[in-house]
């Protein structure tokens, strides 16, 4: 939230050495590309859009403290234990700790799944090449960004978009007792935009932090395409306003997906983009000048008598520091992963050999234990806080993050460091529902790590 006072109203604001660089990541055609259970089709036939990554590197001028925010148009970790490999490559070459490093992923469903090689899947020996250059583009992007580091701002600001709706719907069909992955017209979603802005001393926009909860997956099982989906059309009109590059940081959206989706049709999805870019440009507009506060300079008397605001120069904080908590998650009573893939190999259905695939791979990440202990990564810049995990959290996480410190800007944040599994209300451990059959966790797992981060966001406060 702002930091203002009776006389004063200010962004809450960060200044040290910034850099920002971006690389191209876009596959082959060719590659394997499914990501749909309802897919006829596996590898990649064209090209919609290129696929991006943006490195992000925060410099403290008060000591020696880095952060490393790497942003990519990728999907998910459909093997988990790819991302362990690739984040131990990243930590060693970049030379920086675990809670230094934020790896996101913008979650895009039109994109080569990141994974260990399958022989038995075709274009796999292009997805082997991809995933290398992935890892080598972002230490190359990284060092390249804290070369270009440079005394800059970044400042937040508030807004919304009307992009996401609530996809919890209860199946509208006679005698059916389910809940189906869908828009939900009755729902309430959290619209909650978060903007960040970069600028140089000078005045030079250098880039534009868009952080905002909607899954992208306006493309579906009959798209063919290479995509960012909406992601890259937001970046495009952002872009072609601020001459900077727009970052996407994607919000805990375990319940939110736009109104209009599963196309093949990729003008939609660039429609989708346009809509978050033009609320994202609307979020800017509204921003104070940067490195300025709107202060209360005393009452003119006119026909009423007006309070009359100013803008004058303000100091931002210069505090950086990076953290991690932890919280011990109850799995569910799972087959083991040998069990899984039995039943894999015996299915014949195509959808759901999917699922028992990923179920597997889950269950080989997490072992045969009862308990899982996630990790949460906490980032305090300047006056605000960049929270998130490996987990898709429903948006009521968020929501309640933000009731809980509603003096601080959250930028709440799922898929960093890893993928695992969804984390939703435990009211939904009841119904057949999706992010209810789909996570490894247990009831309470939201609950137990709404705790966990609450506690690592005042720790953070506090030190």
């Amino acid at each position: 939230m702002p930091s203002s006072t009776p006389l004063a109203f200010r962004h809450p604001a960060f200044h040290g050495n910034i850099g920002i660089s971006r690389a191209d990541i876009t596959p082959p055609i060719g590659i394997y590309s499914r990501n749909w259970g309802a897919a006829k089709h596996d590898v990649a036939e064209s090209i919609h859009r290129p696929l991006t990554l943006t490195a992000v590197v925060l410099k403290s001028i008060a000591d020696d403290t880095r952060t490393i925010l790497v942003e990519g148009d990728l999907g998910w970790w459909k093997t988990p234990e790819t991302f362990t490999r690739f984040h131990s490559h990243l930590l060693e070459a970049l030379n920086i700790q675990p809670e230094q490093l934020v790896f996101a992923l913008s979650h895009t469903h039109a994109g080569p799944p990141l994974m260990s090689p399958d022989e038995s899947l075709p274009g796999m020996d292009l997805l082997k090449e991809w995933t290398s250059h992935v890892l080598n583009t972002a230490i190359q992007t990284a060092r390249e960004a804290e070369e270009s580091a440079r005394s800059a701002t970044l400042e937040w600001h508030t807004g919304t978009c009307g992009l996401a709706s609530v996809r919890d719907l209860i199946d509208p069909t006679p005698g059916a007792d389910r809940t189906l992955c869908g828009f939900t017209p009755d729902g309430t979603p959290d619209n909650t935009l978060v903007i960040g802005r970069i600028t140089s001393s000078s005045g030079q926009s250098l880039g534009t932090i868009v952080n905002y909860a909607c899954h992208p997956t306006t493309l579906a099982w009959e798209n063919k395409a290479i995509s960012p989906d909406y992601i890259g059309a937001m970046r495009e009109t952002v872009e072609s306003v601020t001459g900077a590059p727009a970052i996407f940081l994607l919000g805990m959206c375990g319940d939110l997906a736009p109104r209009y989706q599963y196309v093949g049709d990729t003008s939609v999805a660039d429609a989708h983009g346009c809509e978050l870019g033009y609320a994202a440009l609307s979020t800017l507009n509204g921003m104070e000048p940067s490195g300025n506060e709107l202060r209360f300079r005393g009452t003119v008397e006119s026909g009423a008598p007006l309070a009359v605001w100013r803008h004058e120069p303000c100091e931002a904080s210069t505090s950086l520091s990076a953290s991690k908590v932890a919280v011990d998650l109850p799995l569910k009573d799972w087959p083991t992963a040998d069990e899984l893939e039995q039943q894999r190999l015996a299915c014949t259905d195509r959808s759901l050999e999917e699922r028992l695939r990923r179920k597997r791979d889950i269950r080989r990440t997490l072992g045969d234990g009862n308990e899982y202990r996630l990790p949460i990564t906490v980032w305090k810049i300047g006056d605000a806080v960049l929270v998130g995990s490996c987990c898709e959290g429903y948006s009521i996480l968020q929501q309640e993050l933000r009731r809980r410190f509603p003096e601080t800007t959250l930028i709440c944040m799922n898929l960093i460091n890893g993928s695992l599994g969804y984390l939703p209300p435990a009211e939904l451990y009841s119904r057949d529902i999706y992010p209810v059959w789909q996570t490894p966790f247990d009831k309470g797992c939201l609950e137990k790590t709404l705790e966990a981060m609450t506690q690592g966001i005042h720790q953070i406060l506090t030190h």
